[in-house]
Parts: structure tokens; C-alpha cells; sequence
């Protein structure tokens, strides 16, 4: 059996370190749609049926039996089509807004998310659905995705930007303030720490890896080779073509073959 991850970068390597937790001995090819990154600057309508090719490309190379969408954007927008082309499971990445809901203590939530994921109907239904009696501030970043992939092959983290990037989930009313803030881009726990510096104050940065990990865990039924199955080097596609060295040194850090 062979997982799939795909993400439009590198920040889909937060779900993959979870899953690798929990399914250590499964197969893993992660693709990475660098060529397009980030897919914030894309239309809509450019920008789905490039997904489309990228994932159908990768899994007729690849035959997986189980596909994780390791992107906000791309799981809010092509679940359904790739679930009725496809006779294999997919696990999407949306916005823990549900948990979120379930966890606050004070009612105000704040979602740090890219500007295509906050405006994307998926993500106002789930409001809608889970968080009806929280107040739920949307925030898109422009930014903050770009930041964490620069971050993670080495570049230096502008703190005034991320400071000013974040400053909009930070809510005070009635004397309450924002306990949770939702992390809704796979990039963004690559810059937790820094998140944590430049808060205003102490909020719960929610994650959802940990839950998605569980889902593949459960859709592999426990992720056992077959018998007398080879244990396939876990690999790593870009679809720029060949990595930066920098890219190559991370994904290597991460047991993966570029």
C-alpha cells in the first residue's frame, strides 16, 4: 500500500510528520506542486482544474491507495471531483473550526487562513454548521505562506511582518479576547514559534495534522505491508522538476527521496 501526499509546497510536510508518526511503515510519495506556488495568485477557475491534472497526473504515476490533500485551498475546492474520478480515498485538509468551537472558553475564534480559503464558501459553511454561537473572524494572509516556505530551506523570518500578518486574530470584547486561533494553511505551524513571540497573548494554536493523521490511520486499516511487500523508498516530486538544494536537504530531513 502506498500513501500520497500532495500539497501546493512544502507546508504539507506538517501532515506528513504526523502521519509518519503513526503509519512508520507505510509506503509515502509526497508531491509538490511548487511550480504553481502559491496558489493564492491563482483563479479560481485556472486553478482547479490545474490541481486536477497535477493529482491525476501523480496518481496514475504512483497507483496509491489512499491520497491526502495536505492544502486548505486545494481541499476546499476539488475533494468532490476527485472523489468521483477516482475509486480510491482522498483526506482533505479544511479548517478545525469545529474543534475550535467545542474548545473556547471566551467565543471568539480567529481563523488564520490564505485570502482563497477564507473566502471560499467550504469554510463559511462549516461556521455556519459548528461555530453558529462563537464569533469567528476570518483573517487571509497574503503573506504568511511564502514566509514559512522561505523559512523552512533556511531564509530569515521578517518578525515585524508576521507580527503585522497576524495582528487582525486578536480580538477584544466585553472583556473577553481570542483564546484559539486556527491554524487553516499547512504552512503556518512551520512558524509557530514564531507565532508565539509576536502574539499579543497566549492563544491556542490549533492544528489539524494530528486528526488527518488519525483519518489515514484508519483508512489504512492500521498500515501494514502486504506480506512479503518491499518497503519502497518514501519519495518526494516536484513539479518544477529538480529541487533547490535547500528543498532536497528538507524533504531529506523528512526521510524523503527527491
Amino acid at each position: 500500500m502506498t500513501l500520497m501526499v500532495f500539497d501546493s509546497g512544502l507546508g504539507g510536510l506538517s501532515i506528513l510528520r504526523e502521519v509518519r508518526a503513526v503509519l512508520p511503515d507505510l509506503p509515502i510519495v509526497y508531491v509538490a506542486d511548487d511550480a504553481a506556488f502559491p496558489y493564492g495568485d491563482w483563479r479560481e477557475d485556472e486553478l482547479v482544474p490545474r490541481i486536477l491534472d497535477v493529482v491525476a497526473a501523480a496518481i496514475d504515476r504512483h497507483a496509491p491507495q489512499l491520497v491526502i490533500v495536505a492544502c486548505n485551498t486545494a481541499s476546499t475546492l476539488v475533494m468532490e471531483p476527485l472523489r468521483e474520478r477516482f475509486d480510491i480515498p482522498f483526506v482533505g485538509t479544511v479548517p478545525a473550526i469545529k474543534p475550535a468551537a467545542e474548545q473556547t472558553a471566551s467565543g471568539l475564534i480567529s481563523v488564520l487562513a490564505t485570502p482563497g480559503t477564507v473566502k471560499r464558501e467550504y469554510t463559511h459553511d462549516l461556521i455556519d454548521k459548528f461555530a453558529a454561537s462563537a464569533e469567528v473572524r476570518l483573517v487571509g494572509s497574503d503573506a504568511l505562506a511564502a514566509v514559512a516556505e522561505d523559512h523552512l530551506t533556511g531564509g530569515t523570518v521578517d518578525m515585524d511582518l508576521v507580527r503585522d500578518e497576524i495582528a487582525p486574530c486578536f480580538v477584544e470584547r466585553a472583556g473577553a479576547k481570542t483564546d484559539i486561533v486556527v491554524l487553516a494553511c499547512t504552512h503556518y505551524p512551520f512558524l509557530i514559534n514564531v507565532f508565539r513571540k509576536v502574539a499579543p497573548w497566549p492563544v491556542d494554536w490549533l492544528d489539524p495534522a494530528e486528526a488527518i493523521a488519525r483519518r489515514a490511520l484508519e483508512l489504512a486499516g492500521g498500515g501494514a505491508p502486504a506480506a512479503g511487500e518491499p518497503h519502497q523508498p518514501d519519495r518526494a516530486e516536484f513539479t518544477s522538476g529538480t529541487p533547490s538544494p535547500a528543498a532536497a536537504r528538507l524533504v531529506a530531513g523528512f526521510g524523503l527521496v527527491a
